[in-house]
Parts: C-alpha cells; structure tokens; sequence
C-alpha cells in the first residue's frame, strides 16, 4: 500500500486570476486524485495560503499575528477543496492542529492513519498551527508523522531548476538529484527547514506541474512522470 502526501499551491489553484479559486482546475486535481484513491493509493493533502493571504509581505503586521491569518488562509482552502473532491465521490476530512469550532477536527496520528486506511483523503489545514513555520514544514512535518513513500509537490513550474526559469533563459530543470544538492545549492524547491527534515528523514519528493493533466498520477506511479525527483 503506497501513501503519499500531495503539497498544493495556493497560487496554482487560483490559476491566471492570481486570488481565490479556478473551481476547474481544483475539480481537475480531484478527478486526478480520485483515480489514485480508487487505485488503492493513500494521499492527504496540504494547502498554501498565498491564493489569499502574503503576510511577510507587510511590515505593518506583527509577523505572528500575520502567519496566524495565513494559517486560517489555508484552512478556507481545504474547505473548499475538500467540498469539490466530495463532489466528485470522495469521502474527505479536514485536521488542524488547533480547534476551528465544528469546521475541522483536532489533528491526531492515529485518526489520520485510520482515516487513512479507510480509503479517505485527509486535509492537514493550519500549517504546524505556530507562526514561523511554513506550509512546506507543516508538510514534511505531516508527511514523516503519517509514514508517508514521498511528498508530491504541485507547483506552477514543472520541476527543479538551476534558476528562476521565469527570470532566466539559462535556467536549466533536473530530472533527478538529492536532497542534499537541494539544501546546498539553495534550490526553490521546499523552504530551508522543511528541506532538511525530509533530508533527515529520509522523505523523497516528487516536483510537476499541476497544469499538466495526469501528473499528479505520474508521480504517484512513477511512470513516464515529466517532473523532477528529489532522491533522499
């Protein structure tokens, strides 16, 4: 039984309005991931914020207060994604790690993995639910909790480049390097703390495009995946 972990962006999910959602794209990665979950494959899901909420970029908000509504930003999100995957046949939960009323559930180890194991797709909302930390941590934190194969990360490039390649003609994408050459060579693929505890942790990653149909699956599989494999 092969579990991952599936990082979405913000931003991607917003597609060229920049804000809020393209409900087409999201029913896109829920027929997607329904697919895999009829396979047999077990995933949960995290959700950037920054389709609603860019805090850092304000000096005028404490920096707690504004990763606070950065951590409610990506709770909306899998509101919202979870109800559209519900839509199309697929039983869902949402985890934070701190209380939202009757809107989510407390996150727990054990609920996740027996959500888990009943063929349900779990939301991990809120981020770790402490300022300072990023979705990208509160994913590989998640991801190394729940056991996960590898964490497939959904981002509006398709891959790992040496460079910014809408900033750099010269950018060139890898199809394969380590966690390691992540981390050293300063690569934008997860943030610094979130690249280091999959590094010690041994947490493979698995970089596409969402805009590509079937990626998602492709990397679930391994097969003929157009992305780029971070080895760990």
């Amino acid at each position: 039984m092969k579990r991952f972990l599936l990082k979405l962006s913000g931003e991607a999910l917003a597609g060229e309005k920049k804000t809020g959602f393209d409900e087409a794209a999201v029913l896109e990665v829920a027929k997607e991931v329904k697919e895999l979950v009829e396979e047999g494959i077990q995933l949960s899901i995290v959700i950037g914020g920054g389709n609603f909420w860019r805090g850092r970029s304000s000096e005028k908000i404490d920096r707690t207060k504004a990763d606070q509504i950065g951590m409610l930003a990506t709770v909306m999100n899998c509101l919202y994604v979870s109800e559209i995957m519900r839509s199309v046949g697929l039983s869902t939960i949402i985890m934070t790690p701190f209380s939202v009323g009757a809107f989510t559930e407390l996150f727990s180890k054990d609920k996740a993995l027996e959500a888990l194991n009943d063929g349900k797709v779990v939301f991990f909302a809120g981020g770790t639910g402490h300022p300072y930390f990023s979705t990208d941590t509160g994913a590989s934190l998640r991801a190394i909790e729940t056991e996960c194969d590898g964490i497939l990360l959904a981002k509006t490039i398709d891959g790992v480049y040496s460079a910014d390649p809408k900033l750099d003609d010269t950018a060139v994408r890898y199809d394969r390097l380590s966690i390691e050459e992540v981390v050293e060579k300063k690569l934008q693929v997860l943030d610094l703390s979130a690249s280091v505890m999959c590094m010690e942790h041994h947490m493979p990653l698995y970089v596409f495009s969402l805009f590509e149909k079937g990626e998602i699956q492709k990397a679930a599989s391994g097969a003929d995946f157009n992305g780029t494999v971070v080895t760990a």
